[in-house]
């Protein structure tokens, strides 16, 4: 299986000098091969919470990129596939469901847990609620969406004939909500945290804490078929590098998140500072990327089935990892 062999030999050579410190040992950086290219395409999105792949540039640097370049997309994998950008931390879903269209991506490891908050007003206090309620969504096919009609499907909901969807290209969901106009939303950050600061509406679920989805990667990480297999050494290096930011995450959110700002990233260094502490950044070694494809694939094809593949009681580490 492909996802298995790439996650396996690309996380296995990815710790060959560690994840635990800021920079790679240059004894070890001398006895690997060297870059089959220094350029890489990086994305700029709109989610914060795919922040090892924004913070990550010193490290990079570190490896030997000399070029990196930060490509502003939205949150699909198409940019991915269109090869607009190298490697891409992003939504499990959303890698699935490029996958099952054929496009031209290899996953490469797991990289954090949870982040999409769903959000109501008071009068709605379960996603069984959500039943003839107003929902907004970026648009039909999005994250947000996807994982929302699967919640729904889980709880025993017809995402399509007991939900109103809203989808307005000219209006974010979150404005939306703020304004009354929908009942309820599925946000990710630094949409929940503004929301919470600002005492507005209730939070129905958080994938960060609530099963099942707190259990599975929210976001992985992925690369363009051609350049991986083009650039194996550049890959595993660039992959080391993010996951070493996403250890950056948690040793030392304060600089994180000033690095976030400080690169354009994102205007609020508290709303940057509270998607840290809110979002599990310290489980890539334990969970399990291949439990999260067939979680999320299972779940894709057969929404509200109970047919789930069980996650392990005792969570494997990524072979050859620190």
């Amino acid at each position: 299986m492909l996802v298995t062999q790439t996650r396996r030999r690309f996380l296995g050579s990815a710790a060959l000098a560690g994840v635990a410190g800021t920079l790679p040992l240059l004894g070890a950086r001398a006895a690997e091969p060297g870059l089959e290219t220094t350029t890489i395409k990086l994305p700029r999105p709109p989610a914060i919470c795919t922040m090892p792949q924004m913070v990550t540039e010193q490290l990079l640097q570190a490896e030997g990129f000399t070029d990196i370049h930060y490509v502003d997309v939205l949150v699909s994998t198409e940019p991915l596939a269109r090869d607009d950008v190298d490697l891409m931390v992003n939504y499990a879903s959303n890698f699935i469901v490029g996958l099952d269209k054929g496009e031209a991506i290899t996953l490469l490891a797991g990289v954090h847990v949870g982040c999409f908050v769903l959000f109501g007003h008071e009068d709605v206090h379960t996603i069984a609620g959500l039943r003839g309620r107003t929902v907004g969504v970026p648009e039909f096919g999005s994250g947000p969406y996807l994982l929302l009609t699967l919640m729904a499907a889980e709880v025993g909901l017809d995402p399509k004939k007991d939900i109103r969807w809203i989808a307005d290209p000219a209006a974010k969901p979150k404005d939306l909500f703020i304004e009354g106009k929908i009942d309820a939303f599925l946000g990710f950050p630094p949409e929940p945290q503004e929301l919470r600061a600002r005492h507005i509406g209730r939070v129905i679920f958080d994938t960060a804490v609530d099963r099942p989805w707190s259990q599975y990667f929210c976001c992985m990480l992925g690369g363009n078929r051609e350049f991986v297999q083009r650039h194996p050494v550049a890959t595993r290096r660039a992959m080391r590098a993010i996951l070493k930011a996403t250890d950056l995450c948690v040793t030392e959110p304060e600089r994180a998140a000033r690095m976030l700002v400080d690169g354009g990233f994102t205007a609020r260094y508290d709303y940057a500072l509270q998607t840290l502490k809110d979002n599990p950044y310290d489980k890539w070694r334990e969970y399990d990327a291949e439990d999260t494809v067939r979680f999320t694939r299972c779940a894709c094809a057969t929404p509200g089935s109970s047919s789930r593949p069980r996650k392990r009681l005792s969570p494997r580490a990524p072979t050859g990892a620190s």
